[in-house]
Protein backbone atom coordinates (compact mmCIF):
# COMPACT_ATOMS: atom_id res chain seq x y z
CA UNK A 1 0.00 0.00 0.00
CA UNK A 2 2.87 2.24 0.58
CA UNK A 3 4.09 2.14 -2.80
CA UNK A 4 0.68 3.01 -4.00
CA UNK A 5 0.39 5.63 -1.82
CA UNK A 6 3.43 6.76 -3.40
CA UNK A 7 2.76 6.73 -6.85
CA UNK A 8 -0.29 8.71 -6.04
CA UNK A 9 1.48 11.47 -4.45
CA UNK A 10 4.02 11.92 -7.67
CA UNK A 11 0.74 12.54 -10.00
CA UNK A 12 -0.52 15.06 -7.83
CA UNK A 13 2.36 17.64 -7.11
CA UNK A 14 5.26 18.70 -9.47
CA UNK A 15 8.69 19.07 -8.48
CA UNK A 16 11.11 22.51 -8.67
CA UNK A 17 13.28 22.23 -11.53
CA UNK A 18 16.35 21.78 -10.53
CA UNK A 19 19.15 24.09 -10.55
CA UNK A 20 22.51 23.93 -12.61
CA UNK A 21 25.21 21.87 -10.92
CA UNK A 22 27.05 24.33 -9.67
CA UNK A 23 25.64 27.31 -7.80
CA UNK A 24 27.23 30.18 -6.12
CA UNK A 25 25.17 32.00 -3.24
CA UNK A 26 26.27 35.81 -2.63
CA UNK A 27 25.77 35.93 1.52
CA UNK A 28 25.57 39.32 2.33
CA UNK A 29 26.06 38.16 6.19
CA UNK A 30 26.95 34.27 7.01
CA UNK A 31 25.98 32.97 10.37
CA UNK A 32 27.75 29.85 11.06
CA UNK A 33 26.20 28.06 13.66
CA UNK A 34 28.67 25.24 14.23
CA UNK A 35 31.03 27.54 15.03
CA UNK A 36 29.46 30.69 16.17
CA UNK A 37 31.03 33.30 13.61
CA UNK A 38 29.49 35.96 11.68
CA UNK A 39 31.20 36.52 8.31
CA UNK A 40 30.10 39.39 5.63
CA UNK A 41 30.13 39.16 1.63
CA UNK A 42 30.51 35.51 1.03
CA UNK A 43 30.49 33.06 -1.35
CA UNK A 44 28.49 29.66 -0.65
CA UNK A 45 29.54 27.10 -3.50
CA UNK A 46 27.16 24.50 -3.81
CA UNK A 47 28.00 21.37 -6.11
CA UNK A 48 25.64 18.85 -6.88
CA UNK A 49 23.88 19.32 -4.01
CA UNK A 50 26.31 19.63 -1.59
CA UNK A 51 28.31 22.54 -0.07
CA UNK A 52 31.60 22.51 -1.85
CA UNK A 53 33.08 25.87 -0.31
CA UNK A 54 32.78 28.63 1.83
CA UNK A 55 35.04 31.57 0.89
CA UNK A 56 35.04 35.50 0.92
CA UNK A 57 32.90 37.20 -2.55
CA UNK A 58 35.47 37.85 -5.00
CA UNK A 59 33.77 39.33 -8.52
CA UNK A 60 36.11 37.64 -10.18
CA UNK A 61 35.26 34.62 -9.02
CA UNK A 62 31.96 34.53 -10.98
CA UNK A 63 29.02 36.13 -10.65
CA UNK A 64 25.87 34.75 -8.51
CA UNK A 65 23.50 32.26 -9.35
CA UNK A 66 21.65 33.20 -6.06
CA UNK A 67 22.11 37.07 -4.95
CA UNK A 68 21.51 37.10 -1.01
CA UNK A 69 23.94 40.04 -0.33
CA UNK A 70 21.41 42.42 1.41
CA UNK A 71 20.27 39.13 3.19
CA UNK A 72 21.59 37.19 6.47
CA UNK A 73 22.00 33.51 5.56
CA UNK A 74 22.15 30.56 7.66
CA UNK A 75 21.81 26.49 7.22
CA UNK A 76 18.19 24.97 7.06
CA UNK A 77 16.49 24.94 9.94
CA UNK A 78 15.86 21.24 11.43
CA UNK A 79 12.51 20.20 13.17
CA UNK A 80 12.91 16.86 15.52
CA UNK A 81 9.44 17.14 16.17
CA UNK A 82 6.36 16.82 13.40
CA UNK A 83 3.68 15.45 12.05
CA UNK A 84 3.61 15.86 8.55
CA UNK A 85 2.58 12.93 6.96
CA UNK A 86 -0.36 12.40 9.31
CA UNK A 87 -1.88 15.51 7.04
CA UNK A 88 -3.44 16.78 9.98
CA UNK A 89 -6.45 19.04 9.72
CA UNK A 90 -7.85 22.35 11.82
CA UNK A 91 -10.22 19.69 13.24
CA UNK A 92 -10.00 18.67 16.74
CA UNK A 93 -11.80 15.87 16.36
CA UNK A 94 -10.47 12.68 18.32
CA UNK A 95 -11.48 10.30 15.34
CA UNK A 96 -10.37 12.55 12.47
CA UNK A 97 -7.96 10.57 11.62
CA UNK A 98 -10.83 7.45 10.55
CA UNK A 99 -12.94 10.48 8.69
CA UNK A 100 -9.83 9.67 5.25
CA UNK A 101 -8.95 7.30 3.58
CA UNK A 102 -5.69 6.33 3.54
CA UNK A 103 -4.23 8.16 0.17
CA UNK A 104 -6.55 11.31 1.22
CA UNK A 105 -4.57 11.43 4.20
CA UNK A 106 -1.05 10.85 1.78
CA UNK A 107 -2.64 13.59 -0.28
CA UNK A 108 -2.98 15.82 2.62
CA UNK A 109 0.45 15.86 3.28
CA UNK A 110 1.64 16.99 0.32
CA UNK A 111 0.96 20.59 0.84
CA UNK A 112 1.72 20.67 4.55
CA UNK A 113 5.39 19.18 3.45
CA UNK A 114 5.89 22.27 1.00
CA UNK A 115 4.75 24.55 3.35
CA UNK A 116 7.39 23.38 5.96
CA UNK A 117 10.27 23.40 3.51
CA UNK A 118 9.14 27.11 2.53
CA UNK A 119 9.18 27.92 6.14
CA UNK A 120 12.74 27.50 6.15
CA UNK A 121 12.83 24.04 7.35
CA UNK A 122 14.70 21.52 5.00
CA UNK A 123 15.16 18.27 7.35
CA UNK A 124 12.50 17.11 9.62
CA UNK A 125 12.20 14.21 11.60
CA UNK A 126 8.17 12.94 11.42
CA UNK A 127 7.89 10.96 14.84
CA UNK A 128 4.59 9.04 14.30
CA UNK A 129 1.85 8.16 11.91
CA UNK A 130 -1.68 6.76 13.68
CA UNK A 131 -2.37 5.22 10.08
CA UNK A 132 1.28 3.42 9.89
CA UNK A 133 3.92 3.66 7.18
CA UNK A 134 2.29 6.53 5.23
CA UNK A 135 5.31 8.65 6.52
CA UNK A 136 7.65 6.19 4.51
CA UNK A 137 5.48 6.82 1.56
CA UNK A 138 6.21 10.29 1.64
CA UNK A 139 9.44 10.63 2.49
CA UNK A 140 10.50 8.04 -0.36
CA UNK A 141 8.18 10.50 -2.91
CA UNK A 142 10.46 13.44 -1.49
CA UNK A 143 13.39 11.66 -1.79
CA UNK A 144 13.00 10.68 -5.29
CA UNK A 145 12.14 14.44 -6.12
CA UNK A 146 8.56 13.65 -6.85
CA UNK A 147 7.21 16.23 -4.75
CA UNK A 148 8.48 19.33 -3.07
CA UNK A 149 9.31 18.78 1.12
CA UNK A 150 12.14 18.75 3.29
CA UNK A 151 14.17 15.91 4.08
CA UNK A 152 12.52 13.60 6.07
CA UNK A 153 13.60 11.19 8.72
CA UNK A 154 10.34 8.64 9.99
CA UNK A 155 9.52 6.21 12.82
CA UNK A 156 6.24 4.32 10.49
CA UNK A 157 4.18 4.10 13.59
CA UNK A 158 4.04 4.14 17.55
CA UNK A 159 5.35 1.80 19.91
CA UNK A 160 2.17 2.30 22.80
CA UNK A 161 0.16 -0.02 24.88
CA UNK A 162 -3.37 -0.63 23.88
CA UNK A 163 -5.25 2.28 24.24
CA UNK A 164 -2.17 4.65 25.02
CA UNK A 165 -1.22 7.29 24.26
CA UNK A 166 -0.58 6.56 20.79
CA UNK A 167 -3.39 4.96 19.43
CA UNK A 168 -6.87 6.65 18.46
CA UNK A 169 -9.13 5.83 21.46
CA UNK A 170 -12.37 7.50 20.04
CA UNK A 171 -14.71 5.02 18.99
CA UNK A 172 -17.38 2.83 21.01
CA UNK A 173 -15.90 -0.29 22.14
CA UNK A 174 -17.71 -2.51 20.16
CA UNK A 175 -15.88 -0.36 16.84
CA UNK A 176 -13.18 -2.64 15.71
CA UNK A 177 -10.00 -0.37 14.69
CA UNK A 178 -8.35 -1.29 11.61
CA UNK A 179 -5.30 -3.14 11.88
CA UNK A 180 -3.56 -0.28 10.06
CA UNK A 181 -4.45 2.25 13.03
CA UNK A 182 -2.29 -0.32 15.33
CA UNK A 183 0.74 -1.29 13.68
CA UNK A 184 2.76 -0.76 16.68
CA UNK A 185 1.00 -1.46 19.61
CA UNK A 186 2.36 -4.24 21.73
CA UNK A 187 1.64 -5.83 25.08
CA UNK A 188 4.92 -6.71 26.51
CA UNK A 189 8.66 -6.92 25.54
CA UNK A 190 8.84 -9.49 23.14
CA UNK A 191 5.95 -7.91 21.36
CA UNK A 192 8.01 -4.55 21.69
CA UNK A 193 10.95 -5.89 20.05
CA UNK A 194 8.99 -7.69 17.07
CA UNK A 195 6.92 -4.71 16.13
CA UNK A 196 10.54 -2.49 16.20
CA UNK A 197 11.79 -5.02 13.76
CA UNK A 198 9.05 -5.18 11.51
CA UNK A 199 9.15 -1.11 11.22
CA UNK A 200 12.26 -1.19 10.54
CA UNK A 201 12.01 -3.54 7.58
CA UNK A 202 9.17 -2.09 6.61
CA UNK A 203 11.47 2.03 6.03
CA UNK A 204 11.14 3.50 9.59
CA UNK A 205 14.17 5.20 10.19
CA UNK A 206 14.00 5.17 13.57
CA UNK A 207 11.93 3.63 16.45
CA UNK A 208 9.16 6.15 18.33
CA UNK A 209 8.10 4.41 21.84
CA UNK A 210 4.68 6.07 23.86
CA UNK A 211 6.60 5.92 27.09
CA UNK A 212 3.93 8.39 28.72
CA UNK A 213 0.28 9.55 28.39
CA UNK A 214 -0.34 11.94 26.04
CA UNK A 215 -2.46 15.65 25.97
CA UNK A 216 -3.90 15.18 22.93
CA UNK A 217 -5.01 12.08 23.20
CA UNK A 218 -8.54 10.89 25.23
CA UNK A 219 -8.12 8.51 28.46
CA UNK A 220 -4.37 9.54 28.33
CA UNK A 221 -2.75 11.37 31.14
CA UNK A 222 1.01 12.99 30.88
CA UNK A 223 2.29 11.86 33.96
CA UNK A 224 1.17 8.23 33.62
CA UNK A 225 3.86 5.60 32.39
CA UNK A 226 2.05 3.45 29.84
CA UNK A 227 5.22 1.56 28.07
CA UNK A 228 6.93 -0.72 30.86
CA UNK A 229 11.01 -0.40 31.00
CA UNK A 230 11.07 -3.51 29.89
CA UNK A 231 9.39 -3.17 26.77
CA UNK A 232 10.98 0.00 25.92
CA UNK A 233 14.60 -1.58 26.37
CA UNK A 234 13.48 -4.36 24.22
CA UNK A 235 12.52 -2.10 21.26
CA UNK A 236 15.54 0.10 21.59
CA UNK A 237 17.76 -2.94 22.02
CA UNK A 238 16.51 -3.56 18.74
CA UNK A 239 16.56 -1.12 16.88
CA UNK A 240 20.51 -0.65 18.23
CA UNK A 241 21.20 -3.93 16.87
CA UNK A 242 20.37 -2.81 12.94
CA UNK A 243 21.37 0.63 13.47
CA UNK A 244 19.11 2.62 14.45
CA UNK A 245 17.47 4.15 17.63
CA UNK A 246 14.35 5.04 19.64
CA UNK A 247 13.49 8.02 20.82
CA UNK A 248 9.97 8.72 23.44
CA UNK A 249 7.24 10.32 24.14
CA UNK A 250 7.53 10.95 27.81
CA UNK A 251 6.00 13.83 29.79
CA UNK A 252 5.94 12.47 33.16
CA UNK A 253 8.97 12.55 35.33
CA UNK A 254 8.93 8.94 36.05
CA UNK A 255 8.87 8.25 32.32
CA UNK A 256 11.57 10.57 31.15
CA UNK A 257 14.21 8.72 33.46
CA UNK A 258 12.64 5.19 32.65
CA UNK A 259 12.93 5.76 28.66
CA UNK A 260 16.72 7.16 28.97
CA UNK A 261 17.32 4.07 31.01
CA UNK A 262 16.14 1.85 28.21
CA UNK A 263 18.39 3.32 25.84
CA UNK A 264 16.39 5.96 23.95
CA UNK A 265 18.06 8.89 22.07
CA UNK A 266 15.47 12.09 22.61
CA UNK A 267 12.70 12.70 24.90
CA UNK A 268 9.87 14.24 23.46
CA UNK A 269 7.78 16.84 25.34
CA UNK A 270 9.60 16.13 28.29
CA UNK A 271 6.54 18.49 30.40
CA UNK A 272 7.39 17.58 33.70
CA UNK A 273 10.95 16.99 33.66
CA UNK A 274 12.79 17.26 37.36
CA UNK A 275 16.36 17.84 38.40
CA UNK A 276 17.26 14.19 38.91
CA UNK A 277 15.51 13.87 34.82
CA UNK A 278 18.24 17.10 33.71
CA UNK A 279 21.32 14.88 35.18
CA UNK A 280 20.65 11.64 33.84
CA UNK A 281 20.05 12.92 30.67
CA UNK A 282 23.33 14.78 30.63
CA UNK A 283 25.27 12.01 32.20
CA UNK A 284 23.60 9.51 29.31
CA UNK A 285 24.02 12.01 26.38
CA UNK A 286 20.64 12.38 25.61
CA UNK A 287 18.69 15.37 23.77
CA UNK A 288 15.71 17.11 25.32
CA UNK A 289 13.28 18.06 22.53
CA UNK A 290 11.23 20.33 24.42
CA UNK A 291 7.83 21.91 22.16
CA UNK A 292 7.73 24.96 24.50
CA UNK A 293 5.54 27.28 22.31
CA UNK A 294 2.66 25.29 21.13
CA UNK A 295 1.02 25.49 24.74
CA UNK A 296 -0.09 29.02 23.70
CA UNK A 297 -1.38 28.39 20.54
CA UNK A 298 -3.61 25.19 21.97
CA UNK A 299 -4.56 27.37 24.81
CA UNK A 300 -5.85 30.47 22.39
CA UNK A 301 -7.06 28.34 19.51
CA UNK A 302 -8.30 25.42 21.36
CA UNK A 303 -10.65 27.52 23.61
CA UNK A 304 -11.99 29.46 20.54
CA UNK A 305 -12.81 26.57 18.93
CA UNK A 306 -13.99 24.49 21.55
CA UNK A 307 -11.40 21.82 21.47
CA UNK A 308 -12.28 18.87 24.16
CA UNK A 309 -11.93 19.87 27.85
CA UNK A 310 -9.65 16.76 28.46
CA UNK A 311 -7.20 18.19 25.94
CA UNK A 312 -7.34 21.65 27.37
CA UNK A 313 -6.98 20.86 30.84
CA UNK A 314 -4.04 18.55 30.58
CA UNK A 315 -2.17 21.74 28.09
CA UNK A 316 -3.22 23.89 31.11
CA UNK A 317 -1.36 21.54 33.71
CA UNK A 318 1.75 20.78 31.25
CA UNK A 319 2.25 24.35 29.70
CA UNK A 320 3.94 26.15 31.97
CA UNK A 321 5.88 23.24 34.21
CA UNK A 322 7.20 21.89 31.07
CA UNK A 323 9.10 25.80 30.07
CA UNK A 324 9.88 25.59 33.87
CA UNK A 325 12.22 22.33 33.08
CA UNK A 326 13.34 23.81 29.81
CA UNK A 327 15.00 26.94 31.71
CA UNK A 328 16.31 24.64 34.23
CA UNK A 329 17.83 22.25 31.71
CA UNK A 330 18.92 25.76 29.73
CA UNK A 331 20.74 26.39 33.02
CA UNK A 332 22.09 23.37 33.97
CA UNK A 333 23.85 22.83 30.33
CA UNK A 334 21.78 19.90 29.28
CA UNK A 335 21.62 18.66 25.46
CA UNK A 336 18.63 20.67 23.83
CA UNK A 337 17.34 20.13 20.52
CA UNK A 338 14.70 21.79 18.06
CA UNK A 339 11.03 20.05 18.18
CA UNK A 340 7.47 21.61 17.60
CA UNK A 341 4.68 19.25 17.30
CA UNK A 342 4.00 20.77 13.58
CA UNK A 343 -0.12 19.93 13.08
CA UNK A 344 -0.37 20.85 16.54
CA UNK A 345 -0.83 24.11 15.16
CA UNK A 346 -0.89 24.81 11.58
CA UNK A 347 2.26 23.90 9.09
CA UNK A 348 4.70 26.86 8.92
CA UNK A 349 4.52 28.36 12.33
CA UNK A 350 7.21 26.46 13.81
CA UNK A 351 10.04 29.78 13.47
CA UNK A 352 7.30 31.07 16.59
CA UNK A 353 9.37 28.31 18.83
CA UNK A 354 12.74 30.51 18.71
CA UNK A 355 11.57 33.38 20.37
CA UNK A 356 10.21 31.23 23.53
CA UNK A 357 13.02 29.50 23.95
CA UNK A 358 15.38 32.80 24.23
CA UNK A 359 12.59 33.94 26.51
CA UNK A 360 13.59 30.67 28.75
CA UNK A 361 17.18 31.12 28.77
CA UNK A 362 18.86 30.70 25.15
CA UNK A 363 20.84 32.88 23.80
CA UNK A 364 19.86 33.37 20.11
CA UNK A 365 22.75 31.30 19.03
CA UNK A 366 21.97 28.92 21.33
CA UNK A 367 18.40 28.85 19.62
CA UNK A 368 19.65 28.52 16.04
CA UNK A 369 21.99 26.34 17.14
CA UNK A 370 19.50 23.55 18.71
CA UNK A 371 18.02 23.33 14.81
CA UNK A 372 21.24 22.96 13.11
CA UNK A 373 23.97 21.55 14.41
CA UNK A 374 22.38 19.96 18.10
CA UNK A 375 19.64 18.60 15.66
CA UNK A 376 22.07 17.27 13.29
CA UNK A 377 23.53 15.34 15.78
CA UNK A 378 20.37 14.25 17.20
CA UNK A 379 19.98 12.49 14.20
CA UNK A 380 23.22 10.64 13.61
CA UNK A 381 23.85 13.72 10.75
CA UNK A 382 26.23 16.00 12.14
CA UNK A 383 28.00 16.97 9.24
CA UNK A 384 25.64 16.48 6.84
CA UNK A 385 22.73 18.91 7.63
CA UNK A 386 22.23 21.77 9.64
CA UNK A 387 25.86 23.01 9.03
CA UNK A 388 28.08 25.05 6.40
CA UNK A 389 30.52 22.35 6.12
CA UNK A 390 32.07 21.22 2.81
CA UNK A 391 30.92 17.57 2.07
CA UNK A 392 26.83 18.98 3.77
CA UNK A 393 23.82 19.31 1.95
CA UNK A 394 23.59 22.41 0.20
CA UNK A 395 20.50 23.69 2.46
CA UNK A 396 20.43 27.28 3.25
CA UNK A 397 18.19 29.77 4.27
CA UNK A 398 17.72 33.61 3.97
CA UNK A 399 16.25 36.75 6.50
CA UNK A 400 16.20 40.26 6.06
CA UNK A 401 17.02 41.24 9.54
CA UNK A 402 19.92 39.62 12.18
CA UNK A 403 18.34 36.88 14.14
CA UNK A 404 21.25 37.57 16.65
CA UNK A 405 19.65 40.34 17.24
CA UNK A 406 15.88 39.54 17.04
CA UNK A 407 15.51 35.87 16.84
CA UNK A 408 12.02 36.72 15.80
CA UNK A 409 13.62 37.08 12.03
CA UNK A 410 13.47 33.26 11.36
CA UNK A 411 9.49 33.63 11.49
CA UNK A 412 9.61 35.10 8.52
CA UNK A 413 11.94 33.16 6.58
CA UNK A 414 12.28 34.53 3.01
CA UNK A 415 14.52 32.63 0.90
CA UNK A 416 15.08 28.88 0.69
CA UNK A 417 17.43 26.32 -0.81
CA UNK A 418 17.35 22.80 -0.38
CA UNK A 419 20.33 20.55 -1.95
CA UNK A 420 21.45 23.50 -4.21
CA UNK A 421 17.91 24.12 -5.45
CA UNK A 422 16.14 27.29 -4.51
CA UNK A 423 12.37 26.63 -3.47
CA UNK A 424 11.22 30.05 -2.47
Amino acid sequence: MAVRLASLACAIAVASPAFAATVDVHAGRLIDPETGRVSTDQRIRIVDGKVSAVTPWRASDGPATVDWSGLTVLPGLIDLHTHIADGATESADPAEPFKHSESATILKAVPAARTMLRAGFTTVRDVGVYRGLTDVALRDAINAGDIIGPRMFVAGGYITTPGGGGEIDALAPDIPVPETFRIGEVRNASEARDKARYLLDHGADFIKLIATGAVLAIGSEPGALELSPEEMRAACDEAKLRGSYCIAHAHGAEGIKAAIRAGARTIEHASYLDAEGIALAKKSGVWLDMDIYNGDWIEEVGTKQGWPAEYLRKNRETTDIQRQGFAAAVKAGAKLSFGTDAAVYPYGLGGRQFSYMVRYGMSPLQAIQSATTEAARALGKEGEVGTLRPGAWGDLIAVSSDPLTDIRALEKVGAVIKAGELVR
